[in-house]
């Protein structure tokens, strides 16, 4: 799962954005806040010392929009969430098309509010398996 982090709130809004995929089963690959990414690289060190399996989160540093743009067209990314600027919104989206990611994309809100369960419903993905009996 891509998930490109915003620039406000940087550590609140990378940990309210990270921390329910991972919680629902995911591999995040993170882009953190563009002005203060080391907020959570710092974080990463936490991630690393813990129980959590290595893999799991992936922070990788740059431009925001770039870095998004190559999660959207990657194909081994089941989905991709932005929080960022309405352009930003349009790439991810048509970006996206080509492999048919699921795409939740954002302004920015007040992260020090609770989000509900909003991110923990859009990290997990029901698919409906028909199986045949009967011969």
């Amino acid at each position: 799962m891509g998930v490109a982090c915003p620039d406000a709130s940087p550590l609140l809004g990378f940990a309210s954005m990270v921390l329910p995929a991972i919680a629902m089963g995911n591999r995040v690959v993170a882009i953190p806040s563009q002005s203060m990414p080391l907020l959570a690289t710092d974080l990463y060190q936490v991630f690393d010392t813990s129980d959590l399996p290595s893999g799991v989160v992936n922070i990788v540093t740059g431009p925001r929009n770039e870095l998004a743009k190559t999660l959207a067209q990657h194909d081994d990314v089941a989905a991709m969430w932005y929080c960022g600027d309405a352009r930003g919104h349009e790439m991810v989206k048509a970006e996206s098309a080509g492999n048919l990611k699921a795409t939740w994309t954002f302004e920015n809100r007040d992260w020090s509010k609770a989000q509900g369960r909003d991110f923990l419903d859009r990290a997990t993905q029901i698919k409906t398996i028909w199986v045949p009996y009967g011969e």
